[in-house]
């Protein structure tokens, strides 16, 4: 019988095919590998922080924040060297600076318009204590020292006169033979914290009447003469302008552009009424079929609308023409549409306060807003 066979086993050795200096090398690797990927995530690290959180907040949250993380800006601004930290320092204290002179003028109060009312006393200047600028200056001081606000300059009074050299062409004949400087007035006083005013008497004005005929009220039935408000020249009678004429009315609005244009930026209107004579023998020429209040309030309309925003203008009124209706008027002041009032106190008379206070308050339920009741020399809100 053939002899089996056997299988030859294979005997295995568990022997390493690497040295030992390969093995050191081996090591060596993986742990330089090993450094290599910690310190590149350690340097990513903060803008895959940054990413993450802008990805929740804009995405998850719908917030937009900055496109870079403290941890990134402060090893971006870690790199300059001491020089430039220097740089910026300083631009940090120029920044601080600025905002902290900033915030002091923010702190200021702005200086208000000229056109702005404010509570305050009043006083009547004499044009004669304006001759020059040192004695502009001395006036304005001691009115300021009194605590006077505003400051009113009669520059055209109810005797027809115009105290400036005015190049209004209907003012021709009315500029008086001694005048004073408007646009130096209203610079000075501006300097040392007054309101300058600019008093105008309006319609009662018997040398511009002469001036230009057709402004002027005239006799009924007798082309070409200027009706008096007494029986004639010799009597004391005046010419007066016509509220109907609207070349009266812009004549009047000429004068107060020019005043404008000089610095004043309020206008104290007196006289802006008829004669408080009414006649038969007045003759207004064509009137629309107005009344005489309408035709004050349309006037008055129409320079409000010219001047709005640039000229406050106020309305000065007797204390009766507050008190009662007149015939110069046809109505209250404050019904024709004025809201900025002067109540004028006649000279020398006593009034009883409460009857003041009254007579303000009845005004302001009219319509007016602010109010003054002034005598000859000084006024006060109410």
């Amino acid at each position: 019988m053939p002899r089996r066979r056997r299988n030859k086993k294979v005997k295995r050795y568990h022997r390493s095919f690497y040295s030992r200096e390969m093995k050191i090398k081996k090591a060596l690797g993986i742990l330089l590998l090993a450094v290599v990927v910690l310190g590149a995530a350690w340097l990513a690290a903060p803008y895959v922080l940054d990413w993450a959180t802008h990805t929740w907040y804009t995405v998850v949250r719908d917030r937009d924040l900055p496109d870079s993380s403290p941890a990134a800006s402060s090893e971006a601004e870690s790199a300059p060297a001491s020089s430039a930290g220097s740089e910026a320092a300083s631009s940090e204290a120029a920044s601080s600076a600025a905002a902290s002179s900033e915030a002091a003028a923010s702190s200021e109060p702005e200086p208000l318009p000229g056109t702005a009312i404010r509570e305050g006393g009043w006083a009547a200047v004499s044009l004669s204590a304006l001759s020059d600028e040192a004695a502009v200056r001395a006036e304005a001081q001691r009115l300021a020292a009194q605590g006077v606000t505003y400051a009113l300059v009669p520059l055209k009074d109810a005797s027809g006169y115009i105290y400036y050299a005015s190049a209004v062409p209907a003012a021709s004949r009315s500029v008086a033979a001694a005048v004073v400087d408007p646009a130096l007035i209203a610079s000075v006083f501006k300097e040392e914290g007054l309101v300058p005013v600019a008093g105008v008497a309006a319609f009662q004005d018997p040398v511009a009447s002469y001036t230009d005929r057709s402004m002027a009220i005239q006799y009924a039935g007798e082309g070409g003469y200027l009706w008096l408000d007494a029986a004639n020249a010799a009597a004391g009678g005046k010419a007066w302008l016509n509220p109907y004429a609207d070349a009266a009315s812009t004549f009047i609005a000429d004068l107060i552009e020019e005043l404008y244009g000089c610095g004043f930026e309020q206008v104290c209107l007196s006289a802006v009424q008829f004669p408080p004579i009414a006649s038969s023998s007045q003759n207004f020429g064509e009137t629309g079929g107005r009344s005489r209040d309408a035709q004050l309030a349309a006037v008055m309309a129409g320079w409000d609308a010219r001047f709005a925003g640039r000229v406050t203008l106020w309305y000065e009124y007797p204390l009766d023409s507050c008190t009662g209706v007149s015939t110069a008027l046809g109505a209250l002041p404050a019904q024709l549409g004025v809201k900025n009032l002067v109540v004028g106190l006649p000279a020398g008379e006593t009034q009883d306060p409460a009857v003041l206070a009254d007579t303000a308050a009845r005004m302001k339920e009219l319509g007016a807003v602010h109010v003054v009741v002034r005598d000859s020399e000084s006024g006060r809100f109410y």
